[in-house]
């Protein structure tokens, strides 16, 4: 089967316009990023040493226990822009950092708690006595 040049550049405009359909421009909203698989021994100092040759690197973050003082294995970093984040998520994603292997994922929104009523603690036994779960019991 011959085609002529012509035919043969309408098929490959053809193609690239369907890419370009398929293929979004930026996965990302949002020029931050969350960082999962980090070791706790990694802290936000390293962090930012290996994201900062990505871009304009604003903020390099690792999520710390506030009970035990040690990392929760994850962070978020913060770009400038959108783009140098997807860089940055193409260069990083799957690599090593301090022995361990880190993925990078687009950073969502943090969802608000939901509203709940107020837990009671106490309660009327059958003597009479009010006890509270929190205290002990008093009457």
């Amino acid at each position: 089967m011959k085609f002529s040049i012509s035919t043969l550049s309408s098929i490959i405009g053809d193609l690239q316009r369907l890419r370009r359909f398929f293929t979004p421009n930026s996965t990302l909203t949002t020029p931050k990023l969350f960082i999962s698989g980090l070791s706790r021994s990694t802290i936000d100092e390293n962090l930012f040493n290996a994201f900062a040759s990505f871009g304009r690197l604003l903020k390099a973050k690792v999520i710390i226990n506030r009970a035990s003082g040690r990392s929760e294995g994850f962070g978020f970093v913060t770009y400038e822009t959108i783009e140098d984040a997807e860089k940055t998520s193409e260069g990083m994603n799957a690599k090593f950092l301090d022995g361990w292997v880190i993925f990078v994922d687009p950073a969502r929104p943090r969802e608000p708690l939901p509203c709940q009523p107020p837990k009671q603690d106490t309660q009327q036994s059958e003597t009479g006595f009010t006890t509270n779960n929190t205290i002990g019991w008093y009457g």
